[in-house]
């Protein structure tokens, strides 16, 4: 980055803070709510719309990145900022809300560790992104957690560099800490195909 560029603030904790408040509002019971299909689609709506919300803020990083409007240094130091905000242990709210928030953080882990290794060139271009996903699985399995993460951190990377998730790659994953992971590069993997409109956003710029 040039001496005395600006920055972009890509995500606040007031963001996060106000997305919390939404999710508390819903007054979440599982229990109660299971027959209300039409409550439930309104809360799981809205808890994709606020992993959405983080997710494009890390694709607006990237972009910036890629476009050399921001150093790789400062890439991380704003990835990391996010990161706090958005991984920062959350007070409880209920049994039910708290599990919810829990597996949204999980999801954010496996996109924000891949925007790490993208902006850190800590992958392999040519990367097979199924033999990658069945290390990430035995690694769990043995309770390797370190090198799961590793393995959804170069799938995903390869993702932001254009790689394609192959069909039905969710589904094929039986639940647990890497299922959680790759649905925040299926967020991601969503959020690239769509409107790349996050790719010319100037947004408000700070001084470092």
């Amino acid at each position: 980055m040039i001496e005395g560029q600006t920055y972009q603030e890509f995500y606040t904790k007031k963001r996060w803070n106000n997305w919390l408040e939404k999710i508390k509002e819903t007054d979440l019971n599982l229990d109660q709510n299971e027959e209300d299909s039409s409550e439930l689609k309104d809360v799981g709506l809205l808890v994709v719309n606020m992993q959405d919300d983080v997710i494009l803020a890390c694709l607006k990083l990237i972009a910036k990145y890629d476009q050399e409007q921001v150093s790789q240094e400062d890439a991380n130091k704003i990835l990391a900022e996010i990161r706090d905000i958005v991984l920062n242990e959350i007070e409880p709210i209920s049994e039910d809300v708290d599990l919810l928030l829990d597996s949204i953080q999980s999801s954010l882990v496996g996109a924000l560790v891949s925007c790490e290794w993208y902006i850190n060139n800590a992958y392999e271009e040519d990367c097979d992104i199924k033999s990658l996903l069945n290390s990430a699985i035995e690694a769990e399995k043995e309770e390797n957690i370190e090198d799961a993460l590793a393995y959804i951190a170069e799938i995903g990377a390869c993702v932001l560099n254009g790689s394609t998730l192959p069909d039905s790659f969710i589904e094929d994953i039986e639940y647990g800490l890497v299922a959680e992971w790759i649905d925040g590069i299926d967020s991601i993997a969503a959020a690239m195909v769509g409107s790349d409109s996050y790719k010319e956003d100037d947004g408000d710029y700070d001084p470092v």
